[in-house]
């Protein structure tokens, strides 16, 4: 999934949202929907009050309540915040903006309300206007009840609320980059590939950038590491301990700790350790950790200072100094040579 073609639709879990939808819906009062960037409704309309339902259901009247969303929509994405304003029956709404590098791909509408503090209505641009008053008039005394029977939040409730669903827009699309860019990295890494081509990372937050490059170290590191794994061999009371080992690479892991995980007593899992592998307990972690290391840096060119992190060191110094102590070379030199 390229970034440059994100369509709304892959932004947002439609199936999962429509639930959210409709508990915000509950909690707030105010109707809710998703829109493409041409205004088309992409989500069902949560919430729709009675009022608004009738009048979506006229074809003539729907084609400006989709105008007003497109509109809506639109003014959000040139102020770049939520955008409050009034329909042509004078109707707040909400238009929440979706964008992606800085393309409008769609908008969340909130609204169908009535303002408390009737001062500030008139603070609000009305976007679309119908061609004729009398119109807008004999729609609502035809339909007053429902027209009286819409919700009524504060004005400052209304921006409250428009706050509330511009965070979460942004942590969706944020959430969304960081899929579409793991994806990306994985095509190019393959586990086998590890050149990461500057083309994919054009456009994504440095954030983001940051945690998916993390990430992906992380699930170069543990490969390497589950590969050598399966070349070890001890007997089924060890075996919790060596796995643990293997899948908790970053941590630091005692001998009580493994006896209590092997279910033995510290001294019998020190000793029955010894006969198995030859070497104590703490020198055969750490001898470990740095022959993941060498075949980390012999086949990748991920940072000492993140493959240090990745496997446990306090920090990058304190790695250096045991790699140089167990091979004679800093692990800079190391992978220098060795790729010589």
């Amino acid at each position: 999934m390229k970034k440059s073609t994100l369509k709304v639709d892959q932004i947002i879990d439609f199936k999962k949202w429509d639930k959210l939808q409709d508990s915000m819906v509950l909690i707030t009062k105010a109707a809710m929907i998703i829109i493409d960037y041409k205004g088309n409704p992409m989500t069902k309309h949560s919430g729709c009050q009675k009022f608004c339902s009738i009048v979506r259901a006229d074809k003539k009247m729907a084609m400006y309540c989709q105008k007003c969303d497109s509109r809506g929509g639109l003014e959000a994405v040139r102020t770049n915040k939520p955008y409050i304003y009034l329909c042509h029956f004078g109707i707040v709404d909400i238009a929440v903006p979706i964008i992606v590098d800085d393309k409008y791909i769609g908008a969340i509408m909130v609204g169908q309300v009535k303002l408390s503090d009737h001062h500030m209505h008139n603070t609000l641009e009305q976007i679309v206007a119908l061609p004729n008053k009398e119109w807008i008039e004999g729609t609502i005394n035809h339909l007053k009840e429902h027209y009286e029977a819409l919700p009524v939040l504060s004005y400052e409730e209304v921006v409250n609320l428009s706050e509330m669903i511009f965070n979460l827009s942004n942590y969706l699309v944020e959430e969304a980059l960081d899929k579409s860019l793991a994806l990306e990295l994985n095509e190019a890494i393959g586990l086998k590939e590890h050149h990461i081509s500057q083309d994919i990372l054009l456009g994504y937050q440095t954030k983001s950038i940051e945690n998916i490059k993390k990430e992906m170290s992380n699930r170069i590191i543990s490969s390497y590491i589950e590969r050598e794994q399966e070349k070890i061999s001890v007997s089924k009371v060890l075996k919790p301990a060596i796995d643990y080992i293997y899948t908790h690479k970053n941590e630091h892991v005692s001998v009580k700790e493994m006896a209590e995980l092997c279910h033995v007593s510290p001294s019998y899992f020190s000793r029955l350790f010894v006969k198995e592998t030859g070497e104590k307990f703490s020198l055969y972690v750490s001898k470990l950790k740095i022959e993941w290391a060498k075949s980390i840096l012999e086949e990748t060119d991920i940072p000492i200072s993140e493959m240090s992190e990745e496997l446990g060191f306090n920090e990058p110094g304190y790695f250096i100094k045991i790699f140089k102590k167990y091979e004679g070379v800093t692990p800079h030199l190391y992978r220098k040579y060795y790729k010589k």
